[in-house]
């Protein structure tokens, strides 16, 4: 079948879908303080959540990233994996799971052999007093998940999204902690998706910023771009560092991904004010021909991104419901 491209000539191979709305952490920048969690009876069920990665397989997206909310406060995640990881055979070449690892620890080894290729890990610092701060909760669970995945052999990868006034402090730390334990680390600029009105542009520290402080104790190199959001470093001749700069320096001219909500509804862009609710549509039970027009129109359609309209986002789905 005809691979999934949208009007500005953009191919897209990378999918992240959604398993929960639900998270057990509280990062300020990601959730309300009281959310309001969606109705269970709304979300996907496995065999809805199957069906959309197959479609999706089939018109050539060939990564999955299952993520939620936490996506391990899904009962059946593991089920999920087993029966994702058989889309293999029809072009899946790699599934992935972002994570903030709390509850990693005695499921990282299942998760590995069931077929997840690599894990992104949510870790925003790592003094404790900041991590609680930002989190509201403990940051011991959370690396002793990040062990129990490395034990298991896992591909790991940390993100850090970095705040103006609450852990720009960390950056260096954070970044000689991983570089000791040889975890790659992405700092992630402070994005407007959080509840209206709370995103402040002057809390966003920029790339430049985060490289200048970087380069205070390090050599920083940059290394040549693909089609990855972050842009690639080298620092000190050998370690691998990325910034995603949404805010300072867009990369939306070779974004290759789509996202799939915990309920079902196709966001093109993580800024997009709506979605195409193909869950719903799945259960007004649609066709899966009738299901890949709606979705590939949707593709076609998805505009130039955050670089064309900057800003906060106005709509009422925050991170915690989108999917990280």
């Amino acid at each position: 079948m005809s691979p999934l491209i949208d009007r500005h000539g953009r191919t897209k191979r990378k999918l992240r879908i959604s398993l929960t709305d639900r998270c057990n952490f509280r990062c300020t920048y990601c959730m309300p303080e009281h959310p309001d969690w969606l109705p269970k009876a709304s979300l996907l069920a496995r065999d809805e959540v199957v069906r959309l990665a197959g479609l999706f397989v089939d018109h050539g997206i060939d990564q999955i990233r299952l993520t939620g909310g936490e996506p391990l406060l899904r009962r059946d995640v593991l089920e999920c994996v087993h029966e994702i990881d058989a889309l293999r055979e029809r072009g899946l070449r790699r599934l992935s799971m972002t994570t903030n690892a709390s509850r990693m620890a005695p499921k990282a080894r299942e998760l590995v052999m069931a077929g997840v290729d690599d894990f992104n890990v949510s870790l925003d610092a790592v003094d404790p007093e900041t991590f609680r701060r930002l989190t509201l909760r403990e940051i011991a669970p959370v690396l002793d998940g990040i062990d129990a995945l490395v034990a298991a052999g896992a591909n790991v990868k940390l993100n850090a999204v970095v705040i103006r006034g609450d852990n720009e402090k960390d950056i260096v730390p954070l970044l000689e902690w991983a570089m000791d334990r040889k975890l790659p680390l992405r700092y992630i600029e402070y994005m407007p998706l959080d509840a209206p009105g709370h995103w402040k542009r002057d809390a966003v520290v920029s790339e430049a910023e985060m490289l200048a402080a970087i380069r205070e104790r390090h050599e920083v190199a940059t290394q040549p771009r693909g089609h990855d959001p972050a842009t690639p470093y080298l620092v000190d001749g050998h370690y691998p560092l990325g910034i995603i700069s949404t805010v300072s320096n867009p990369f939306c001219s070779t974004c290759d991904r789509l996202r799939i909500t915990a309920t079902g509804e196709l966001f093109t862009c993580l800024f997009s004010p709506v979605g195409t609710p193909l869950g719903a549509r799945m259960r007004e039970g649609i066709a899966d021909d009738v299901l890949a027009e709606q979705v590939r129109r949707a593709v076609w359609l998805k505009d130039a991104g955050y670089a064309s309209r900057p800003g906060p986002v106005d709509r009422p789905l925050t991170m915690h419901a989108m999917g990280g």
